[in-house]
């Protein structure tokens, strides 16, 4: 079982930037696809992004797309969340989670160990 803690969410303004970071600890990540989801007040957990186990590829969700941006440092079993142009719509708690299931790299249900979430917010 992975542990992750994800860090680095805070209150910024419209067009900051701002990067997360999750860090696994136990057994290692670095042979798992990650993900990170958000879940906005009132709202379903929805997908953002996914990198691959080696960080050779990652996917975005429309609404993020060109702003956010996935890597990993798998020697150090951490991986960032880079967002600019941030938006109020961008508000939400956002957590990482490992890919320990078969299926779509999109669904919360392929996803297991999920960190505690940070709490990020956009003020207009």
């Amino acid at each position: 079982q992975v542990q992750l803690v994800e860090s680095g969410g805070r209150l910024v303004h419209t067009g900051d930037s701002l990067t997360l970071s999750c860090v696994g600890s136990g057994r290692t990540f670095s042979g798992r696809a990650m993900a990170w989801f958000r879940q906005a007040p009132g709202k379903e957990r929805d997908f953002v992004g996914s990198v691959t186990s080696d960080g050779g590829m990652t996917y975005y969700v429309d609404a993020v797309q060109g702003r956010f941006t996935i890597s990993r440092d798998n020697a150090n079993n951490t991986v960032y969340l880079q967002m600019n142009s941030l938006k109020p719509e961008d508000t939400a708690v956002y957590y990482c989670a490992t890919k320990v299931y078969s299926g779509p790299y999109y669904s919360q249900t392929s996803f297991g160990s999920w960190g505690q979430g940070t709490q990020v917010t956009v003020s207009s």
